[in-house]
Formats: structure tokens, C-alpha cells, sequence
């Protein structure tokens, strides 16, 4: 059976410019067309639908940021092609394309350890690395040290590439991708309490 996006958009609870950001950054799989329309296999909801949420439980931070991301645009930039996520994407240029300029509290964002990056609420990639920063003349901040620890390219599975040389960094990235991850932020930034406090 196929859903269009906006029947996808309401079994998800979500609007219908949200979900269409999966579909637009190549995250599902099995998408039909009919005419203009895009038709998305129920199964592919269902899968989104009854995901679990990230266990931050499991983090040794109290806080930590979420990147809150678009899907990847073409970038007016000297050092990068692309701003935002795209399963298509090589991992240098999603790394790339992932990395500031953010307004953030940076020490913040080094404390928590870990970075994941969501899609219309989604877990689609994980940076680590990030005990450095740098500042540029317009207040925001960038993290040059940072590592793409791991990404998804097929969300309703979810088809994981955990790529990290270091071993700790694969298996948070592991723990946390393809989760759902609800934060709110006027920016690309949120800032997330993780419950590990109580444990």
C-alpha cells in the first residue's frame, strides 16, 4: 500500500513540509511517483511512526546540543559544495557540509561530547571531535576538529555507516542514529537535558 506525503505526514503527526525533508534528502526507500505526486510505502511510515526515541539516558552529559539541519542546499562557500543533510552525499562533503558557522554556546556544545544531527526529528548523522572551536566575525562558531562519527543513507531501516576511527565514537553514533530526537531552538542549535543526571 502507498501513502501520499501528506497522508505519510498525518499517520506521523507531523506537517507535510517536515516529512517531504525525508523524502527530499533520500532517506526513504521504495518511493513511487504518480504523476507529480510522490508515494511513499505504508511500511516506511510504520517504521518512522513506532521508532524509539534516543536514549540520552545512556550519554555521560547532562546537556547536550542538537544540530538541527535542512536538507543539503548547494553552499556559496570556498571550503564547501554543499550546507545540510543529503544520504547522497560523500562522508568529506557531509562532514563538510554539517560543520558550522552556528550562534552557540560553544563550551556547551564541546561539554556534551557528542553532536547528533536531526531531520525533521530524526538522528541522520553524529559528530564527535569537538573540543575546539573557532570564531568568526559575525559571533558564530565552528568546530575544525570535528569528526563524522557515522550517518544513516536509509532511515525506515535504519541502514547505518559508522565510521569513526575511534571505536567510543562508533558506538554512540550507533546508539543514537535513525532514533527520534525532539528539541526546539530558533536556530540550528537546541539544547537537550539527557536524564543521565538521575542515574
Amino acid at each position: 500500500m502507498l501513502l501520499t506525503t501528506g497522508q505519510a505526514a498525518e499517520e506521523l503527526g507531523c506537517a507535510v513540509t517536515t516529512f517531504r525533508r525525508l523524502v527530499h534528502a533520500g532517506l526513504l526507500p521504495g518511493l513511487a511517483r504518480r504523476g507529480v505526486r510522490v508515494m511513499v510505502p505504508l511500511e516506511v511510515v510504520q517504521a518512522l511512526r513506532t521508532r524509539q526515541p534516543a536514549p540520552l539516558d545512556k550519554l555521560d552529559a547532562d546537556e547536550i546540543a542538537v544540530l538541527r539541519v535542512d536538507t543539503a542546499q548547494p553552499a556559496n562557500e570556498p571550503d564547501r559544495s554543499w550546507i545540510g543533510f543529503a544520504a547522497t552525499l560523500t562522508p568529506d562533503d557531509l562532514l563538510n557540509a554539517l560543520s558550522g558557522w552556528w550562534r552557540c554556546d560553544a563550551a556547551s556544545v564541546a561539554a556534551g561530547e557528542v553532536l547528533p544531527v536531526t531531520l525533521s526529528g530524526y538522528v541522520v548523522a553524529v559528530l564527535t571531535g569537538l573540543d575546539r572551536w573557532e570564531k568568526n566575525t559575525k559571533g558564530r562558531r565552528a568546530f575544525p576538529d570535528a569528526v563524522l562519527a557515522g550517518y544513516v543513507t536509509d532511515l525506515a531501516r535504519p541502514t547505518k555507516h559508522l565510521i569513526a576511527p575511534a571505536a567510543q565514537d562508533r558506538a554512540v553514533a550507533d546508539l543514537l542514529l535513525g532514533a527520534r530526537l525532539a528539541s526546539h531552538s530558533g536556530g540550528a542549535i537546541a539544547y537537550v537535558r539527557t536524564g543521565s543526571a538521575a542515574n
